[in-house]
């Protein structure tokens, strides 16, 4: 790394993480990489999986604490089956048609409560402001939500919202988690999804039209081409290459160079969001492509070449 920007900008940056269900782990190892490069985080966002770490990153949490208690975590549970998930054939349709999603998502709500409140954090009103934004899809109103900068618009404040339940709407796949019901307090009702739908790697989020004091590192996944299935021969079917379509060309379209050129992205094989029950083979596959990716990325970061290569292209 530039030794300019661990004098000048005294290792400070933002970070945004990119929605990828279980693949997030690899996060967790590329974030060890940075704090051994002494960054330290300003503001934080993400999406998802990247809701889940950067939250825990905004509430004091450092990287091996996350990988201990990800560790600990039982990834099968996040698959909230109900009795009708138990039903072959027509349960997971019965599921669909009643609660517009395969299973529930409120053991990663309640896990993500158990380890904020352990830092004093449960409402994002217990953070310094503008610390972590969350970004959520509001269906019922067709716009995407960034939390809490958004909750004007539903009469509330950031007392009114706890950061868990941010998480667990951000992180609602579609058809695969029923959607998270908003009721706000002005007794409207919301069906809120995965922030992925409208952005799953907001890397725009925190940029301004001046120089920037300290960099926006992205943190995203290169994906192995997804094989989407040729016969389709159910709903589900349909629905999960809809769905799996959309991750693979969202957001890529603004994936220019300056993007590029600030974003870690880590390579996680064949593994998809989805695959809730991975082996420690695949795990570790993930921590350690993580870490590898941040370690080869800072070695060649040069801040204040990025700054006059972006200063130059909105000049041109």
């Amino acid at each position: 790394m530039n030794n300019s920007y661990r004098e000048v900008e005294n290792m400070r940056a933002d970070a945004v993480f990119e929605g990828g269900g279980a693949r997030g782990i690899a996060f967790v190892g590329a974030i060890q990489a940075m704090e051994e490069e002494k960054v330290e985080w300003e503001r934080l966002a993400g999406t998802s999986a990247g809701a889940v770490i950067a939250a825990l990153l905004a509430s004091g949490y450092k990287s091996y604490e996350i990988r201990e208690r990800l560790s600990e975590i039982d990834f099968s549970k996040l698959r909230g089956k109900t009795t009708l998930n138990r039903i072959p054939m027509f349960g997971t349709f019965l599921e669909l048609m009643v609660h517009l999603g395969i299973y529930k998502n409120d053991y990663l709500e309640t896990w993500m409560d158990s380890l904020l409140s352990k830092k004093g954090i449960k409402t994002f009103a217990d953070l310094p402001d503008g610390k972590l934004k969350i970004i959520a899809s509001d269906v019922s109103n067709g716009q995407m939500l960034i939390l809490p900068d958004d909750l004007e618009r539903y009469s509330m404040t950031p007392a009114d919202l706890k950061v868990s339940s941010a998480v667990m709407m951000s992180a609602s796949l579609p058809f695969f988690f029923r959607p998270v019901i908003w009721k706000s307090k002005d007794r409207n009702k919301s069906y809120i999804l995965d922030g992925g739908l409208l952005s799953n790697f907001p890397i725009w989020i925190f940029d301004t039209t001046e120089q920037p004091r300290f960099p926006t590192f992205g943190f995203r996944f290169v994906k192995d081409e997804v094989n989407l299935d040729a016969v389709i021969p159910t709903p589900i079917h349909l629905f999960k290459n809809i769905f799996k379509t959309m991750l693979q060309a969202h957001d890529l379209r603004h994936m220019n160079e300056e993007t590029i050129e600030r974003t870690i992205q880590i390579p996680t094989g064949h593994i998809n969001a989805t695959d809730f029950e991975l082996n420690e083979d695949e795990i570790d596959f993930l921590y350690k492509s993580g870490y590898t990716s941040a370690k080869e990325f800072l070695a060649n970061w040069d801040f204040e070449q990025y700054k006059i290569k972006r200063m130059t292209k909105r000049t041109e």
